[in-house]
């Protein structure tokens, strides 16, 4: 597949780096900066090409015109939507996905139709971001809350600590712990290490356990796995931009919020926005403000600023001072990992969480959602299975009879409004979204090439 991506920024090189990966594609990047792409063109197996993204001559020279998608990840929403609508208008590449982060854009679904500008798909990071935050926020102790299937089926991650009835336990045990739940655990990592989770493998105290189970059950199947967390009231937020904005936006309808914003002009626009949150004007690392605005009575503290070191120091000040759970907006994600094993409870990958949704559009078959999960080592995903017995080579097959690659699990099936947790003589039929565990990513193309169904 020849994929062009537009804008070589933090989410484009994460693009690039996922895409270009698997053999089958052929990526090459747009970029102004010469020197970013002389770094990139090093490190992955890539074209490069040097000029503005949404130039005729620039989209022709980086080969729009045999290019099967378009990714336009520039930081210029309106460059992003006129490089679609050129590359349409001259070139008639067949899938253009872009950028948009305004939500004085994505307010308006009637710019996106057939008959209006040619992007056949645009992704909003910070909706993404907000929306993520806002379920792991609802779901107190989780590490990950991921949706499936419209929300039917979630896949959880979380730490499983003493106290929760199923830790030292067999994963056996679950339906007994668990009568009329409907519970499938996919993946175990203990001190960072994959385990294969099986009949007999008991789950001990801060193992990180991802489980899939339908919506209404999650509370349910954690509260077996640690101690209840109490419900999420009162939130601190800092950073008044689009992700610190919306944000408060979604939560203020049910808890207390209060927003910390250091610019007095945005500060004042946001007050006039929001409803019901606390605007405060003032920097979020300074600890008198912190402790005047009683900090240690906050449940969950969430740093949201466009500045990566401002996130990590305000958040791990909050946590010294007696916030209950802090959050980091992290861009890069080398350093989530060495975050999480410090004082900040969850960082939060923008590029991991947008990347997601990206390659879902990307995909071959009819694969409608993809996450990463372990900081992009292990990916879950959702397939639609078409076809017959003739044509498909996963439908009226059992999950045993199945040739999956090596660390790939079916986890669940959506047949219609049921939710089946599958085993291994659970059938697959046509329709189905079947969704799938791979604890190693390099396999994503023989699972594609498996829901592909032939002509």
């Amino acid at each position: 597949m020849k994929i062009l991506i537009l804008g070589a920024g933090q989410v484009g090189r994460t693009a690039a780096q996922a895409l270009s990966r698997e053999e089958a594609n052929e990526v090459t990047v747009v970029d102004v900066n010469e020197e970013i792409l002389r770094d990139l063109q090093d490190r992955l197996d890539i074209r490069t090409v040097a000029g503005n993204a949404s130039y005729p001559t620039v989209l022709e020279a980086a080969g729009a015109a045999e290019a099967d998608i378009i990714v336009a990840l520039t930081n210029s929403d309106e460059v992003n939507m006129m490089a679609c609508e050129v590359a349409f208008m001259l070139f008639r590449t067949p899938t253009k996905i872009a950028r948009i982060r305004s939500a004085e854009y994505t307010s308006r679904p009637e710019l996106f139709s057939e008959e209006a500008l040619a992007v056949d798909v645009f992704i909003s990071p910070e909706q993404l971001v907000t929306d993520y935050v806002e379920r792991l926020i609802r779901h107190p102790g989780a590490l990950q809350v991921l949706d499936f299937a419209d929300g039917k089926v979630r896949l959880v991650g979380l730490r499983a600590l003493r106290g929760g009835p199923l830790v030292g336990q067999c994963l056996r045990e679950l339906p007994q712990h668990l009568p009329k739940t409907e519970v499938r655990v996919v993946a175990i990592y203990r001190s960072g290490r994959g385990v294969q989770p099986e009949g007999n493998t008991v789950i001990e105290d801060g193992d990180e356990v991802f489980f899939l189970a339908p919506r209404n059950d999650i509370r349910r199947v954690m509260n077996e796995l640690r101690k209840e967390d109490d419900p999420v009231r009162r939130v601190v937020i800092a950073g008044g931009g689009n992700i610190g904005f919306r944000l408060a936006k979604t939560l203020e309808k049910n808890n207390q919020v209060k927003l910390i914003e250091r610019d007095a002009r945005r500060a004042r626009k946001v007050s006039e926005l929001l409803e019901n949150t606390i605007v405060l004007n003032g920097d979020a690392a300074d600890e008198e403000l912190l402790i005047e605005e009683n900090i240690d009575s906050a449940d969950v503290f969430a740093a949201m600023t466009n500045s990566e070191e401002a996130n990590i120091l305000s958040a791990m000040l909050a946590k010294r001072l007696g916030a209950h759970k802090v959050m980091a907006l992290i861009n890069k994600p080398s350093y989530t990992e060495l975050m999480e094993s410090g004082s900040i409870d969850i960082a939060i990958s923008p590029q991991t969480i947008t990347i997601g949704s990206l390659l879902a559009h990307v995909r071959r078959g009819d694969v409608v959602r993809v996450h990463s999960l372990r900081r992009g080592a292990a990916e879950a995903l959702e397939a639609i299975v078409h076809g017959d017995e003739r044509t498909s080579r996963v439908v009226n097959k059992t999950v045993q009879q199945i040739p999956l690659p090596q660390g790939t699990s079916i986890g669940a099936i959506v047949r219609g409004e049921e939710v089946i947790m599958a085993h291994h003589d659970t059938i697959v039929q046509s329709d189905d979204h079947v969704i799938l565990f791979l604890s190693d990513r390099r396999h994503l193309e023989a699972v594609e090439r498996l829901f592909l169904a032939s002509r």
